[in-house]
């Protein structure tokens, strides 16, 4: 569904915009947006993960049924996004900490610069690792099965620790999609979000074996 794709797409295009001006462009916070590309992604890609399951279950794809899948899997998913919240907020606070022991001037030399962005880096490299994990398959797994957040959070560290290798490297597609991004100024990130959201569908269902709990009506 090539208009449902695009549409959930500019949503995430349109809230990375109004992130980045509710937070001035400040170089500083360039970790929390980064962060709150990873945290709202999963959030843009439910629609998406239930045009997948449409299609799976060998029904044509529809807006108006990808919208009422979001209603369906709503509440779960605000546990979820309370969870990820957290280290959100934690993640951007750590930031601020960073910007205070390591001050910079208004127009910082490279060899100023290059502290600040290492230890940014780090810090950041800790919680995104946390919020992949948690976040790898949760949200399909809700929209799949008659589950629960919390249940589908543990499934999804549990699966991301067995395939340990095979994660890494789909964090790096996702890295360097985020990257490309914003180097773009956003605009491939209209198709980029349906493609990887597609993709961690097929990934879920090939790496969850969720027969355990009964299919989403």
């Amino acid at each position: 569904c090539p208009t449902a794709s695009l549409f959930y797409g500019l949503c995430f295009v349109a809230g990375g915009a109004l992130m980045v001006l509710a937070l001035g462009g400040a170089p500083e916070y360039i970790a929390a947006v980064t962060s709150g590309f990873l945290i709202g992604g999963p959030f843009f890609a439910i629609g998406l993960y239930e045009i997948s399951r449409q299609v799976a279950a060998g029904q044509a794809p529809m807006m108006i049924a990808s919208l009422r899948g979001i209603r369906r899997v709503f509440s779960n998913a605000m546990v979820f996004g309370l969870t990820l919240l957290v280290v959100f907020l934690v993640w951007a606070r750590s930031v601020s900490l960073i910007s205070i022991f390591l001050p910079m001037e208004n127009e910082p030399a490279f060899a100023e610069l290059w502290p600040y962005a290492l230890a940014g880096v780090m810090v950041g490299g800790v919680f995104a690792a946390i919020t992949f994990a948690v976040s790898a398959f949760s949200l399909p797994m809700i929209d799949d099965r008659e589950t629960d957040a919390v249940t589908a959070v543990v499934t999804s560290v549990n699966a991301v620790l067995r395939n340990k290798r095979a994660m890494l490297n789909w964090a790096a597609v996702i890295g360097t999609s985020v990257l490309i991004g914003f180097a773009t100024a956003f605009i491939l990130f209209v198709i980029m979000i349906p493609l990887l959201a597609y993709a961690t569908w097929h990934g879920y269902l090939e790496t969850i074996d969720a027969s355990a709990w009964p299919k989403a009506e």
